[in-house]
């Protein structure tokens, strides 16, 4: 047995003081009474009183404090055993974080509203798993597949644009470097959400892709930044090319949408912080989903109806007992009935 609110065991601890308050209000009015009429007179003064009646009269309401102080500790027992499983899809999101993220054509930058969706979404899926990589020139994992999204959170504030030792802007690398968290299994509970500009400079796209399909990955493409583009900061300049011309970086959905539309996935456009991702949400949902955690739970059946019981019951029966039998209000009756038929009689 077992208690679901085991802080409150404390109250029947009131129990016994209840007695002892009981039979010090009896011996006090046993001791009035006593003061002003012999103990030879009682029997005509409390017909129908018993000691024995008294006692029980006290523990009927011992018993009804201490069954309601374990009626409200809610005692458990019995019940079976449950077993519970946690299903849901394996999201790895693909964070671009070349010097392009840094242009400012989406306030304040790309990278950041991209940060930003990436832990919107993450918050929104409690019940998958989710991973993160970052790419430039390589991919790096920063976190492998988790059921804790608050590692996504603190993981983002530590990228930059141009932060890998390999700068560049090479998407293949970082698709590979997520296709292998997911594993060498083929199964449909995997996506990829893939958070870019779209510029791409290193090639072997269509070979990533050709992969991810027969993974069966789903990609779902969300296109940071805007088709008329903007200067890349750099150093308190911008970027410019060998001429010596200002770099203008631009959003490349044509890069980004067919790689999912391929894999059956969607592409979003985001051109704020603001942005809805609802789109990308439902599509993941609505993807076939696998046990990740799986626990066998007991649950106990809560039993506080028979220790109330026991409360109502003994109180009823402290309330038909008490410390007078039946034929003292017989007596009595009698007693007040007497003096009357005399003066009539007179």
């Amino acid at each position: 047995m077992s208690f679901a609110a085991p802080r409150l065991l404390w109250l029947l601890a009131l129990a016994p003081l209840a007695a002892v308050a009981a039979a010090a209000l009896w011996r006090r009015r046993l001791r009035a009474d006593a003061a002003w009429a012999a103990r030879g007179l009682w029997d005509r003064l409390l017909p129908g009183f018993s000691r024995r009646r008294l006692a029980l009269s006290i523990a009927c309401v011992t018993l009804s404090v201490a069954g309601a102080a374990l009626a409200l500790a809610r005692p458990r027992w019995g019940g079976a055993e449950e077993k519970v499983e946690r299903r849901g899809v394996d999201v790895v999101f693909l964070l671009d974080s070349s010097l392009s993220m840094a242009a400012p054509d989406i306030l304040p930058s790309r990278l950041f509203v991209a940060k930003a969706m990436v832990r919107r979404l993450s918050q929104a899926m409690p019940g998958d798993r989710v991973a993160l990589v970052q790419t430039e020139g390589e991919g790096m994992m920063l976190a492998p597949l988790t059921l804790d999204g608050a590692v996504l959170d603190l993981l983002l504030d530590t990228i930059e644009p141009g932060s890998l030792p390999h700068p560049g802007t090479e998407l293949a690398a970082g698709l590979d470097t997520a296709l292998r968290l997911f594993g060498p299994q083929s199964e449909k509970h995997r996506a990829l959400v893939i958070l870019s500009d779209g510029e791409d400079h290193g090639g072997g796209l269509d070979a990533a892709t050709t992969k991810l399909k027969d993974s069966g990955v789903v990609v779902f493409a969300l296109g940071i930044g805007t088709p008329e583009g903007s200067p890349i900061p750099l150093g308190g300049d911008f970027k410019r090319d060998e001429a010596g011309k200002v770099v203008i970086t631009r959003l490349h959905e044509d890069t980004l949408e067919p790689l999912a539309r391929a894999t059956g996935g969607a592409y979003l456009r985001v051109t704020s912080a603001a942005t809805d991702p609802m789109p990308i949400l439902r599509r993941i949902d609505r993807l076939e989903k696998r046990t990740l955690e799986s626990e066998t739970m007991t649950t106990r059946e809560e039993r506080f109806q028979w220790p109330l019981l026991l409360a109502v019951a003994a109180l009823l029966l402290q309330l038909a007992v008490g410390p007078f039998g039946a034929g003292a209000v017989a007596a009595g009756q009698a007693a007040g009935q007497r003096p009357g038929r005399r003066e009539t009689a007179a």
